[in-house]
């Protein structure tokens, strides 16, 4: 018999709070939220996060009332925490290493050094494939210890809260540059309209970039509407 909603819910919320946090997608997903859902619903195996490692595995299973299984070589590998490191000489500054880290632990700005913030680095390595120079690397910091030895219940709380801001500031910064060109797609469209037209061919220019500015603009309402609903309440 199917699990409720409630139940899943239930389950979805112990799964996401056992799961360490580094949101490295190293399970498939594209975060720890979306795994943790995929356990929930029976999609994806509890065998799937190197960071866990065989400690993460077994308080998976515990909570799916499952067995305990070796962790997925195709997921990677459990291994000490890494934290990344920038080779200041070799960075240009280009900002990729920062829009890729998950968790906001590399400050810098465009065309100035990165640095990365060793308490804030979860050593998910996705900052690794979009430097164009290869000046990142990984640095062991936790010696043998692996898995959750190598990791704390703080450490992945802290790491959340800094992912979960960071969602909700991509989010508003997505919304406010919306808000930027339906501005501007406005003005254009009201210039548009005091503009005066010598010919019909001139006229027929004219309603032809009118009618594609008020679908943007009309597109960009809808998405705006769309987020408003999504939006959860306090």
């Amino acid at each position: 018999m199917p699990k409720s909603i409630d139940g899943l819910d239930d389950l979805f919320s112990r799964l996401y709070a056992a799961l360490p946090q580094t949101q490295c997608t190293k399970c498939g997903y594209p975060d720890c939220q979306a795994y943790a859902k995929a356990m929930a619903s029976g999609e994806a195996p509890h065998n799937q996060c190197p960071p866990g490692g065989s400690e993460g595995i077994i308080r998976l299973a515990k909570i799916l009332n499952k067995e305990a299984l070796p962790l997925n070589p195709e997921n990677g590998e459990e291994r000490p925490r890494p934290v990344a490191f920038i080779d200041p000489k070799a960075c240009i500054g280009c900002t990729l290493c920062i829009q890729a880290c998950p968790v906001d632990a590399i400050v810098g700005a465009s065309k100035q050094m990165h640095v990365v913030l060793k308490d804030w680095c979860t050593g998910c390595d996705l900052c690794i494939p979009p430097c164009p120079v290869d000046c990142i690397t990984m640095h062991p910091v936790t010696d043998n210890k692996t898995g959750w030895a190598a990791w704390s219940q703080d450490l992945a709380d802290e790491s959340k809260q800094r992912y979960e801001l960071r969602q909700i500031r991509l989010i508003r910064e997505e919304a406010d540059n919306d808000q930027r060109l339906k501005r501007k797609a406005e003005n254009k469209l009201k210039a548009l309209d005091v503009e005066s037209a010598h010919s019909d061919a001139e006229k027929t220019d004219i309603e032809r970039k009118k009618a594609i500015i008020a679908a943007a603009i009309a597109r960009a309402k809808a998405k705006q509407d769309t987020a408003d609903q999504e939006e959860p309440n306090d």
